[in-house]
């Protein structure tokens, strides 16, 4: 209930979403079992391509666990050696407090708010976000 993408979409729609259009995917296992993913992409071609842009799926069972805070913090490592000097979340509903949160303790700002832009199943109209967190000057192994 916190991605724009249709509820309705079939399995090759998904797949080309999530591993034909970014740069990389990647899943957390832990025990075996998948818990998270997340993809990695120009957030924008041409002269926006410093600017990534990243999309995580953590499994229901694993939520609280850490797992979105792990592929965070592995993606901008990714970013950093892929040549990524930012990293931008398009749309972040306002409604998922907890992955707003995490952003920002992750140190990623809003940069900007979308009034209403998305349509939440039980809340009805609520706000987007987008969040920006600078790279540059990132040194990794």
């Amino acid at each position: 209930d916190t991605y724009a993408y249709p509820t309705d979409i079939n399995t090759a729609e998904a797949e080309h979403l999530w591993m034909t259009l970014p740069v990389r995917t990647y899943v957390l296992e832990r025990e075996g079992q998948i818990v998270g993913t997340y993809y990695i992409k120009e957030n924008q071609s041409g002269p926006g391509n410093h600017v990534c842009n990243c999309g995580y799926m953590v499994a229901s069972h694993a939520r609280g666990l850490g797992v979105a805070r792990s592929m965070c913090e592995h993606s901008q490592v990714v970013a950093v050696k892929l040549g990524f000097l930012a990293m931008q979340f398009n749309f972040v509903a306002s409604s998922n407090e907890p992955a707003v949160a995490l952003w920002q303790t992750l140190g990623f700002d809003i940069a900007g708010t979308l009034p209403a832009a998305f349509n939440h199943p039980e809340r009805g109209y609520v706000d987007a976000y987008v969040m920006y967190k600078s790279l540059a000057g990132w040194q990794v192994d």
